[in-house]
């Protein structure tokens, strides 16, 4: 990877949406790392997985700043002279989406939008890097999934992410606006919160796992992701960032191999040396949204900016687990 101009980040004015969650405050510490000027925006709402713990060794590097992207007065003052906006500030629970769809849609669709619209407004318009998902399709009709593939969510979150990166992508067709967005699937690693499931499903098996916690699979555990690890999923974000070939395309991030779900749990388990998997009934309102069948193919990500996953998902789940080992108490309650 090292063959990428990287060091063009050096210097940029990097601002970063919900950058005291998982994915924002890795990108925080990978443009740190190369030499940006960052600014962290969080507006620290529970129940989602802001943690100041993210960003302690990097603090006196970065500008923190709470407020909330639907706030436009102040995040008017933070987006001022900033080449860079990395979107991550969402509302991320499936499951919260459909019991709550007001506030979801508030924050993912009127957040983005907001956000959009002060971009528009800019002199020199800043770079969205537009953090989706892969609920964005729904129910797969082919393996791997491309971004070709029709969607059709299956729930309010993944409506609205779609809506959001419908405006991004319509600010580019209309005004020009330099955007890209990253349809993520099942990022895990390293900063992400332990205490909900919808943080993260990996990360919250692990702690379950550490804590003598029963493990608990909905069915069979047939059921297959795509596990992608977070330094991957922020090279990716990086490079995206860097490249005007990105502006106004779509890109799945994943590692491109199909994981049974309970064989992603049993390595947990064998990693951590301990746990107890038991299997229930999925939960009716579960079972309407829960995809059986995902995997993604990443080929247009390599195409464009030579991006292929470094790390396969026994490394991950170590590099994991040796993270928690040291830091699970910050991320637990």
């Amino acid at each position: 990877m090292s063959d990428f101009p990287y060091h063009l980040l050096k210097k940029k004015k990097v601002l970063i949406t919900g950058g005291l969650g998982f994915i924002g405050s890795s990108i925080a510490h990978r443009c740190v790392e190369l030499g940006a000027e960052v600014t962290i925006l969080d507006a620290c709402l529970e129940p989602y997985g802001w943690n100041f713990a993210n960003i302690e060794t990097i603090r006196e590097e970065v500008d923190f700043i709470k407020a909330d992207v639907r706030d436009g007065q102040q995040l008017e003052k933070v987006i001022k002279n900033k080449e860079m906006v990395f979107h991550l500030a969402a509302q991320v629970g499936r499951e919260i989406s459909m019991e709550e769809p007001r506030k979801d849609t508030e924050i993912n669709c009127l957040g983005t939008l907001t956000l959009l619209e002060l971009v528009r407004k800019m002199s020199s318009p800043a770079k969205v890097i537009y953090a989706g998902s892969r609920g964005q399709v729904g129910e797969p009709q082919y393996l791997p999934v491309d971004e070709e593939h029709p969607d059709n969510p299956t729930d309010i979150y993944g409506i609205n992410k779609l809506t959001a990166e419908k405006y991004c992508l319509l600010y580019h067709w209309v005004y020009g606006l330099p955007v890209v967005s990253l349809r993520l699937n099942n990022v895990y690693g390293p900063r992400c919160q332990m205490h909900a499931g919808f943080y993260g499903i990996l990360n919250w098996f692990m702690a379950n796992c550490m804590q003598d916690r029963p493990i608990t699979v909905y069915g069979d555990g047939s059921q297959t992701r795509d596990y992608v690890y977070i330094d991957d999923t922020v090279d990716a974000f990086i490079r995206v960032a860097l490249s005007d070939k990105t502006n106004g395309e779509i890109f799945f991030v994943g590692s491109g191999t199909e994981t049974v779900f309970l064989n992603m749990v049993k390595e947990v388990v064998r990693v951590v040396g301990k746990g107890k998997i038991t299997h229930v009934p999925f939960p009716p309102a579960r079972e309407k949204i829960d995809i059986r069948k995902f995997v993604v193919s990443v080929e247009k990500l390599k195409r464009f900016v030579k991006w292929e996953p470094q790390t396969e998902l026994t490394e991950g789940i170590e590099k994991t687990y040796d993270f928690y080992k040291k830091n699970l108490k910050k991320y637990v309650r």
